[in-house]
């Protein structure tokens, strides 16, 4: 069975709180979505939802200014205040008179509103951007601000749904751990910043093609391009990060050409100065039919990478 648009963006059913008097807003909501995909669940008073919300959180919040126990924007505010819920988008639904005159939207803590009279094409659309925008902001790394594994797996899943034919490169900083043990988290921030700007510049260089960036977390990194391609922009990354990188080390270290440092078992140990593994998955001829087969492939790939203790690539040569 096909997925219908909504299910393909959301991946899991989603729940939204309405908390409004209005029965035709209720029955129009609840009538636009599959309850598999997003299920309303209404309030007519907005004291009441917010205890039941504050137990079991919904996705969504829509919240009608018509309220006659409090109002839409306190409710909107009082969701907000609370750290554990801030990420939860909410949107506001207004008469015309409501906004007449200009809103301090720094003072009322909505991700979007609506205006009555509702045209349901727009309502349908708006409540699915607002879904999907607090979906990418929460995917996204907080450090690098790329996509995180949800947003990767979608694209890596949607490329192959779609047939086609791409590279998914896997980039990993060897001894990473070990200047983070010695240098501190602040410095080895700065060199996962710099490997995210390396990686996003090279690829977008390459104009005019389907590419994707992604932050796994940590010191892992993907990259998508054609397979046509994926090789000379591996040989790219791999030389800028060794020309760049050395400048992050102390200048003893770096005369030195490695480092001291504790290892994973807690022993002191000399390190070399990092390099970057690489581990590519070539997907043509539809040869891969789920993103967890690229995974299991680059797995394997990482390894014969990081037996090479300087900066690599590894290309996976099988065919359909």
């Amino acid at each position: 069975m096909s997925q219908t648009l909504e299910e393909s963006l959301f991946q899991r059913k989603q729940v939204g709180f309405l908390l409004s008097p209005d029965k035709s807003l209720a029955e129009m909501l609840q009538k636009m979505w599959s309850p598999e995909v997003l299920e309303f669940i209404v309030f007519d008073k907005g004291g009441k939802a917010i205890e039941h919300m504050f137990n079991e959180p919904p996705d969504l919040l829509v919240v009608d200014n018509r309220l006659t126990d409090i109002s839409g924007r306190e409710v909107a505010n009082l969701v907000k205040s609370e750290n554990v819920y801030r990420q939860l988008p909410v949107v506001m639904c207004v008469d015309p008179v409501d906004v007449e005159t200009p809103w301090n939207w720094n003072k009322v803590e909505v991700d979007d509103f609506l205006v009555r009279p509702f045209n349901p094409s727009e309502v349908r659309d708006r409540i699915n951007l607002t879904l999907c925008r607090a979906m990418r902001a929460l995917d996204a790394n907080p450090l690098s601000k790329l996509p995180g594994n949800t947003s990767i797996i979608q694209k890596i899943q949607q490329l192959i749904d779609g047939g086609d034919d791409f590279a998914l490169a896997y980039c990993d900083l060897d001894y990473f751990k070990s200047y983070n043990d010695k240098y501190g988290f602040s410095r080895g921030d700065e060199i996962l910043m710099m490997s995210a700007r390396l990686i996003v510049n090279t690829i977008r260089s390459y104009q005019g093609v389907q590419s994707f960036v992604g932050h796994v977390g940590g010191d892992d990194f993907v990259f998508i391009l054609p397979p046509d391609l994926v090789e000379d922009a591996c040989q790219r990354i791999i030389k800028a990060f060794d020309d760049i990188v050395p400048h992050f080390y102390d200048p003893v270290d770096r005369k030195a050409g490695n480092i001291t440092s504790i290892d994973r078992e807690g022993n002191t140990k000399v390190f070399p100065l990092m390099a970057i593994s690489l581990a590519v998955v070539v997907n043509t001829n539809k040869r891969i039919t789920h993103y967890g087969e690229v995974s299991s492939i680059a797995m394997g790939l990482k390894k014969k990478a990081k037996e090479d203790p300087k900066s690599s690539y590894v290309i996976d040569q099988r065919k359909a």
